[in-house]
């Protein structure tokens, strides 16, 4: 047994110097061709427990990661696919791993059966190209949902098990992608309005929708080869079905149909108890069965979601009007880990804040897909000033904004009458 401890160890020492060479500017085959003599296969495992350490240790940042993610997905990938080509649950119809892989598909055709044909239209100079790539564009950001349930699922389980690197690099590049498709997108709309585009915004255009294209196929390999050989390792289908089941509230990407996976019974019965059925939970100014007091929070027009003095999520609410996906994967998360990584510094510092007693509010109001977006949080202290936790509270006020003149109650009972 010590002998196998004393080999992990070394191995990833090994590994650990590999990605720092590489991190240092060394020539990529030189590192390459050690890698070829001192392994002859590594687990997407311990590639998720190097980074880890090495962002532990100071050694590298996941910013700096995450720009040689391709570089070292490429050094790892061949290896990573030849030990883990067995992983069962690929052609389990309907697992989540299926569904990505089938969204990836989706995807990859997307590109092949008409974004690709459409840009030889465009390059040929057929002026309807420029429509058909703006409905095949629309199409393409449907790939915010394929990378949302990553951040929003997968991610939040790998950082229980200790894997926290790997998602923040991921997630870092999931961003880049989805800024660049805006972008062409962006230039896509200035070129129709302008009817007739000159050459070098076309070229431009072109060029920009290429890297995209690049980058979103590298991803794919990274989704396939990396996460679900490193996730395979360490989930039960416990995770997988939260997975499962939190999917159909963020949704499919280019998927109208797709089958329901179904797990086995006793994967329920290992799932976390819940508290006790119907019990009375008596508050200073009143109580509530359980049931009711669920019901009250899920009516309320606003979503909250209450971090604990941990800085883990420790409850949200479902409300109907909800903006945000929230999905039992985030209950134990660390909030921060719940931010994409370019804005994680600001939820340190307000929570930083919010513990020193330096401030009692945080605002931000960002318009969104037709909503006027109004994100409020507060730090929750009890009469001594400790700080337990935080609350944040999201609403669209943009309906509020419409209200003009009175409405009393009164008014309310002469519209009835007059029915």
């Amino acid at each position: 047994m010590s002998a196998e401890i004393n080999n992990s160890v070394h191995r990833q020492e090994l590994l650990k110097q590999l990605i720092k060479r590489l991190h240092a500017g060394e020539d990529f085959d030189a590192v390459q061709a050690d890698f070829a003599r001192e392994f002859k296969g590594v687990g997407a495992d311990e590639i998720a427990a190097v980074e880890t350490e090495l962002v532990k240790q100071g050694a590298v940042k996941v910013e700096e990661i995450q720009k040689l993610c391709d570089v070292h997905a490429s050094l790892f990938e061949e290896s990573i696919a030849d030990i883990h080509s067995d992983k069962k649950y690929d052609k389990d119809h309907g697992h989540p791993t299926w569904i990505l892989k089938e969204e990836n598909r989706a995807i990859e055709r997307l590109f092949s059966e008409r974004i690709d044909k459409h840009v030889t239209e465009l390059q040929q100079g057929k002026p309807s190209a420029l429509g058909a790539l703006a409905a095949d564009l629309e199409d393409l950001w449907q790939i915010d949902i394929h990378y949302s349930k990553k951040e929003n699922l997968w991610f939040p389980i790998m950082e229980r098990y200790g894997i926290t690197a790997p998602p923040q690099v991921m997630w870092g590049v999931d961003d880049e992608i989805r800024e660049k498709v805006k972008s062409i997108r962006g230039q896509l709309d200035e070129m129709l309005v302008a009817g007739r585009p000159p050459a070098e915004k076309i070229q431009n255009f072109l060029q920009d929708l290429k890297e995209a294209k690049n980058q979103i196929v590298e991803m794919i390999s990274k989704e396939e080869n990396i996460l679900i050989p490193m996730v395979s390792e360490t989930f039960f289908l416990t995770d997988w079905r939260q997975i499962s089941e939190g999917s159909a509230e963020i949704g499919y990407c280019l998927l109208d149909d797709h089958p329901t996976w179904t797990p086995p019974v006793e994967a329920k019965a290992k799932t976390v108890a819940t508290l006790t059925s119907q019990g009375i939970v008596q508050l200073p100014t009143g109580s509530f069965t359980l049931e009711t007091l669920t019901r009250v929070l899920n009516t309320l027009p606003i979503d909250i979601t209450f971090v604990d003095a941990n800085d883990e999520v420790g409850y949200f609410s479902q409300s109907s009007e909800r903006i945000f996906p929230r999905t039992e994967a985030i209950i134990g998360r660390k909030v921060v880990n719940c931010h994409p990584p370019a804005s994680m510094h600001v939820v340190e510092k307000i929570l930083a804040d919010f513990k020193s007693g330096a401030r009692d509010l945080a605002e931000f109001y960002i318009h969104l897909k037709g909503m006027y977006v109004y994100i409020r949080y507060f730090p929750i202290r009890d009469d001594e000033g400790t700080y337990l936790g935080t609350l944040e509270v999201t609403q669209n006020i943009a309906p509020i904004q419409e209200i003009s003149g009175d409405k009393r109650l009164l008014d309310e009972d002469s519209a009835n009458q007059t029915k």
